[in-house]
């Protein structure tokens, strides 16, 4: 059975330089490579659960490359978001969230590039423990007001992996002893070429 504390552990441990464990070591123990496309409904590794409360489709990828599934709005009446305004837009959706994952809500790029339509807090995350309603908050920075029907999809959904308080301890120090070129150089301090 598959065992995502395994893999992350196991992820973690390729990650370090001083490891000797390698994508090869991971793709043997993992049997190849772990995120090709499922040919059955056995081989998923990750089981999303969701509630659909709306009228609309079922949240789905679009495509075998898609990295995320498309949020819909979930609305009696239209809504409208007047240039420079917010809003909160309900979606019907419901989900059970794995342990160690998140959804993180991101803006869609159409939206973003024709209308100047984006999600707000420019990533939304969604943790594991929320079991509400999704709710995508949207701002419009474009020049006109931007109407919302019932079924517009509005936003993106990725699920992703997290590194939880089960993998990870808060430690407080008096000071930040790692010396780097960088240091606390921020805030476009590498320069734009």
């Amino acid at each position: 059975m598959f065992n995502i504390d395994k893999m992350r552990e196991k992820v973690l441990l390729m990650s370090d330089p001083n490891s000797g464990y390698t994508q090869e070591d991971f793709n043997k123990e993992f049997g190849g490579n772990s995120f090709t496309t499922p040919t059955s409904n056995d081989d998923f590794k990750i089981k999303l659960e969701f509630v659909n409360k709306s009228n609309n489709p079922n949240p789905e990828y679009a495509t075998n490359g898609s990295s995320g599934f498309d949020l819909r709005a979930f609305l009696k009446d239209p809504l409208v978001i007047e240039s420079g305004e917010y809003k909160i837009v309900p979606t019907g959706l419901y989900f059970n969230i794995p342990e160690n994952m998140e959804i993180q809500i991101r803006s869609r790029s159409g939206l973003a590039a024709k209308d100047g339509v984006c999600v707000l807090n420019g990533l939304g995350t969604i943790d594991n423990d929320y079991t509400g309603e999704i709710k995508v908050i949207l701002i419009n920075h474009g020049e006109y007001k931007f109407t919302i029907i019932n079924g517009d999809r509005i936003a993106q959904a990725i699920v992703a992996s997290v590194i939880g308080k089960r993998v990870i301890k808060m430690s407080q120090v008096n000071v930040i002893e790692k010396n780097t070129d960088r240091s606390d150089g921020g805030f476009g301090s590498t320069g734009v070429k």
